[in-house]
């Protein structure tokens, strides 16, 4: 479907739509076949030829971002009702579209992984969730390097291109699993703790959360954990995750949806079982 086929308004209530995963599923895939060509037109031909700066916060953002961004504030509203909100925007319009967003919002994060897409490294994606009532209803993640696009829709099931998530059957023991998440960000003790005597086998780290929460779903990753994420980090992905038959929760035990100035611990598992002792782990440590 190219941009140009896209509908001047959405053509499906919302009502409909939440009322039928199948009718939900067929969106997922079109707005998959919509960022793959965004990323192809805004991202692809600027990847090794970056220019960036620093947001205010000291993070970093480039003119992909920034392209991307406005194609998909341009073109989403087209597939499904709701405004914008992306992490590019200045706090005061995010939590403005937030409050303004139960009846549908999109949430996006046009390179999800800046510092891997500056440095060259082939691992970032494009993020995107739709949100009614603050709770995510589908969900999109697309790396346009390996040209992986996992998607989901709330009661329809998650998807790796054309196959069913997960790929493969994770541990159900704590002590085999493989553990996504980055040491730098937790606490001291907790460090010391998983260095000198971790629970699980091996711990990965690759620098775009939205692609580890989707590692997770596929069964890449069996476990998770991260200390402070913004809601265009795990919108889509764990919706994803929870399609997949996943787990996850706030450190307090809490649900993850929060508005966009709130970071949010993470807790996940790729089944429940694992998930019961990972997180059962974390808090005899916390």
């Amino acid at each position: 479907m190219p941009l140009s086929a896209l509908p001047s308004s959405p053509t499906q209530s919302t009502d409909l739509l939440l009322g039928s995963p199948e009718l939900l599923l067929a969106k997922a895939r079109e707005l998959e076949v919509l960022v793959r060509e965004i990323a192809t037109r805004e991202i692809l031909p600027r990847y090794l030829k970056v220019s960036r700066g620093r947001k205010a916060d000291g993070s970093l953002f480039t003119e992909a971002d920034l392209a991307t961004q406005g194609r998909l504030a341009e073109f989403l509203p087209k597939l499904l009702p709701g405004p914008v909100l992306g992490e590019e925007m200045s706090g005061e319009m995010q939590a403005r579209l937030w409050s303004a967003g139960r009846g549908g919002l999109w949430c996006i994060d046009p390179i999800d992984g800046t510092t891997n897409f500056i440095n060259g490294i082939p691992f970032f994606a494009v993020s995107i969730a739709w949100l009614v009532e603050h709770e995510p209803r589908l969900g999109v993640v697309y790396n346009p390097i390996s040209e992986e696009c996992f998607l989901a829709a709330q009661g329809a099931g998650a998807f790796l291109n054309d196959e069913a998530l997960p790929l493969r059957r994770t541990t159900r023991k704590l002590r085999e699993a493989v553990a996504g998440f980055d040491l730098k960000r937790v606490s001291p003790h907790l460090g010391d703790e998983l260095v000198t005597r971790p629970p699980y086998f091996a711990q990965r780290n690759f620098g775009s959360s939205a692609l580890e929460w989707c590692f997770l779903a596929a069964g890449r990753f069996d476990v998770y954990m991260h200390v402070g994420q913004m809601l265009w980090d795990y919108a889509a992905g764990q919706l994803i995750l929870s399609e997949a038959g996943g787990r996850a929760c706030a450190p307090d035990g809490g649900t993850l949806s929060a508005g966009p100035a709130v970071k949010r611990g993470i807790i996940a598992a790729a089944n429940p079982m694992l998930f019961a002792e990972w997180r059962a782990w974390l808090r005899s440590r916390s």
